[in-house]
């Protein structure tokens, strides 16, 4: 069997592939986006292996599925006849808003209840992150060290540690940090979620 020497149009010739239940338009709308994804990738890390670059991008399977998800209940496979193309789990922006609200209502609430929730909505934020299909696994990985176990660590050694109360200047000073941890780590898993490239 014949193979091309080029891995980008193998790569995008799978997606075109898996992509046939898609529209036309939505189809070529796709692998447009792709294929200026991957350009935009090169030209940013031009020492970089396409190898590596294409592996980011995620399998070509599961970047078809999730533009069909995002096409809505509306869409059939083709192959599959009447089967409705299940639905992404969440909206990206939940795990991120919880995440980041889990330390806002930890410094609000100091005492009961804002701890409690704190933590509920740590872990429930990280477990969505973690399924989501917005991501891949390295920045699902990176994006729950950056928004939950290093916030989780600061907390557990500031308490340990019997530095202080909450009400405490250097306390306050520690979760404004944590904070801002967790709001650009937010903002970056926002910046580099997947959208309508899968």
């Amino acid at each position: 069997m014949k193979t091309s020497a080029d891995p980008v149009r193998d790569y995008l010739a799978a997606v075109g592939r898996e992509a046939s239940a898609l529209p036309a338009d939505r189809r070529q709308e796709l692998l447009a986006d792709l294929a200026e994804h991957i350009e935009v990738a090169r030209a940013e890390r031009p020492g970089a292996a396409i190898g590596g670059i294409l592996a980011e991008l995620g399998d070509p399977r599961a970047i078809v599925a999730t533009a069909l998800a995002e096409a809505g209940p509306g869409a059939r496979v083709r192959s599959g006849g009447d089967a409705p193309v299940p639905r992404g789990r969440v909206h990206p922006l939940v795990p991120l808003l919880m995440l980041t609200l889990s330390l806002l209502l930890t410094m609000v609430f100091p005492d009961h209840p804002g701890p409690l929730v704190g933590v509920l909505f740590r872990i429930t934020g990280a477990v969505l992150l973690c399924t989501s299909v917005h991501w891949t696994a390295v920045r699902k990985t990176t994006g729950v060290l950056l928004t939950a176990v290093v916030p989780s660590a600061v907390i557990g050694v500031w308490n340990l540690s019997g530095t202080g109360s909450l009400s405490d200047s250097g306390a306050f000073a520690a979760n404004l940090v944590t904070l801002a941890l967790l709001a650009c780590a937010s903002a970056w898993l926002w910046r580099v979620r997947r959208t309508r490239l899968g």
